[in-house]
């Protein structure tokens, strides 16, 4: 195991390194004067002009990219030229917000689509498996900007669900949340802030459903060629014969074998959701990552381009290193240190 996570770590370093210079070099082909942007419109062109020697901007290219990767050693992302903060305080704050959306889509999924899966191969060709097959055909074939708009226009009568923001101005205000990890579900459950719990829950949940409607199809479909497959295998036909009941062979057998390669996309989905989804955030008005980046890119915002950029490699490489290790866990036979 530990060769296996210096090994890792090397090429989570190597990747990291790899990423940084493609998107440092490509963000300043963007068009635009970051200078301009810090200094204001109403600002003289020394004015700019010194900015632009502070942020280094007059300098050769190499140069600047040596100045940049100094200062990400350091632990300095820069400051937004946007909102005039270190990046780091911006993506703490946005990036909570969606790791919060993803994770509660994800558990969304989790709990319907394995569930699903297993029971329409259990019914193979059945009413049942023919249902489910034809919800998740729909669901795979509706874009996810119209499967959020028609799910707000479901409910938009109801004034107990809302359809936008991520909780309600007038319990933010009656009910403050103290802050521990930036999650408004986890800090307002660990502080007892009931009113601001409920408040959160509500909003977070179309824009979570609405997320996890894609991937429920997905994984739904998968897990139902794998068991479909597996139910047909020698060992468990042997183990039929040796009258061992079918819900044991299903359960203990052949779910966990059937679940080695769907974590794989569980750990993608999750990796690609937390790397920021602008169409919900945009629909939903959730203040996620997505919505940063992109606003990032349109104002040539270089050094919120560039933490977004590392905070995506980075989470790709924790979340795939996490399903490496629970593929030891779904089959033992796996060995990470080889």
């Amino acid at each position: 195991m530990g060769g296996y996570l210096l090994r890792r770590f090397a090429y989570t370093a190597l990747m990291i390194f790899i990423v940084t210079t493609i998107t440092f070099f490509l963000s300043r082909v963007i068009p635009g004067n970051p200078a301009r942007k810090a200094a204001g419109p109403h600002a003289t062109i020394e004015q700019v002009i010194a900015i632009e020697k502070e942020m280094g901007l007059d300098q050769p290219l190499y140069k600047q990219y040596f100045r940049y990767f100094n200062q990400l050693l350091h632990g300095d992302l820069g400051t937004s030229l946007e909102t005039h903060r270190p990046v780091l305080v911006d993506i703490k704050e946005y990036f909570a917000a969606t790791m919060e959306l993803a994770t509660v889509s994800m558990v969304i999924t989790v709990i319907i689509s394995i569930p699903f899966g297993v029971i329409s191969a259990i019914k193979q060709n059945t009413l049942v498996d023919h249902f489910i097959r034809l919800f998740s055909l729909a669901g795979v074939s509706i874009p996810v900007f119209l499967l959020a708009l028609l799910i707000q226009m479901a409910v938009i009568n109801n004034p107990n669900i809302p359809i936008a923001g991520r909780v309600t101005t007038i319990i933010s205000i009656t009910n403050p949340l103290k802050s521990i990890t930036g999650l408004y579900l986890v800090d307002s459950f660990l502080t007892f802030n009931w009113p601001f719990f409920k408040s959160a829950l509500t909003h977070i949940a179309l824009p979570a459903i609405t997320l996890a409607c894609p991937t429920i199809v997905i994984i739904v479909r998968m897990i139902r060629a794998n068991m479909i497959e597996i139910l047909h295998l020698d060992y468990i036909r042997a183990a039929r014969a040796r009258g061992i009941p079918e819900r044991r062979i299903v359960f203990k057998h052949a779910i966990r074998n059937s679940l080695l390669s769907t974590i794989t996309v569980i750990g993608l989905t999750y990796g690609y959701t937390l790397g920021g989804t602008f169409l919900i955030d945009a629909i939903f008005a959730w203040p996620g990552l997505g919505r940063y980046a992109v606003n990032a890119a349109m104002e040539a915002n270089y050094p919120a381009i560039m933490g977004v950029t590392l905070l995506i490699a980075l989470v790709y490489n924790i979340v795939n290193f996490l399903v490496d290790i629970s593929y030891g866990f779904f089959d033992p036979r796996i060995r990470l240190d080889r």
